[in-house]
């Protein structure tokens, strides 16, 4: 019998919480190659961090109907609440809930995100509506990632492209739609280019951020990148 034999099995996956994992991966297959430029002790954490942030956004934008993401929105601040306390139901919670991070402050945010859903009246009330969440994020990554404070600027310019992403037109502030009309989908993610903030982020972020401006770059923000262009997006990116 050969040695591999008696060699302990590896730790057991979690079903459940690869599935939130690989929704994540679906709408960011570039991760493939960019999680190279992310030390390897915190991959894990980033990705686990990334899916919880798109379950609490597509909660909030996603829909016709408001309602249901307004109930899974509240259940998400329940939840949050537990795990500052060692509690947790959802599978996310197995990769996450164990760090010392202000999991409370991310639940006290999501009310500024579930009314962030309304449509923005230009890019400044765009990035205000989603300035308590996306200072609540800012909080999460410096204890996640040992980073030092970041521009809450940072993530709210990640999370306006998710959002166009996922919602396309839906996204776009109603000052874009007045002065182009069709058109305003392409004007908006120029317009989030041209005002792009700069400054500090964790390294997580800094390579969540290189894609999502490379995508708005390249004319469609749900469009992924080839692997050669991830690759050199995500090491410029990661540089800083």
């Amino acid at each position: 019998m050969s040695d591999a034999a008696h060699e302990p099995a590896g730790p057991a996956r979690d079903e459940a919480l690869d599935s939130f994992l690989d929704k994540w991966r679906a709408r960011w297959p570039e991760w493939a190659v960019a999680q190279a430029f992310v030390p390897p002790q915190q991959r894990d954490i980033a990705i686990a961090w990334a899916a919880l942030q798109q379950e609490l956004t597509d909660a909030a934008w996603g829909g016709s109907d408001a309602r249901p993401g307004e109930a899974k929105l509240a259940w998400w601040m329940e939840e949050l609440q537990g795990w500052s306390r060692g509690l947790r139901r959802h599978p996310l919670g197995i990769t996450l809930q164990k760090h010392a991070a202000p999991w409370t402050s991310l639940g006290a945010a999501i009310p500024s995100l579930r009314d962030s859903r309304e449509r923005p009246r230009d890019r400044d009330d765009a990035f205000a509506a989603l300035a308590p969440f996306a200072q609540a994020v800012v909080q999460i990554e410096a204890a996640l990632f040992d980073a030092g404070a970041a521009d809450a600027a940072i993530v709210q310019a990640g999370l306006l492209q998710a959002r166009l992403a996922h919602t396309g037109e839906a996204s776009v502030p109603m000052s874009v739609i007045a002065r182009m009309g069709e058109g305003s989908t392409r004007a908006w993610a120029a317009e989030l280019l041209d005002h792009w903030p700069h400054g500090d982020a964790s390294r997580p972020r800094r390579v969540w951020n290189a894609l999502a401006r490379q995508r708005l770059r390249r004319g469609d923000a749900s469009l992924p990148l080839p692997p050669w262009a991830a690759l050199w997006t995500t090491w410029r990116g990661a540089r800083g």
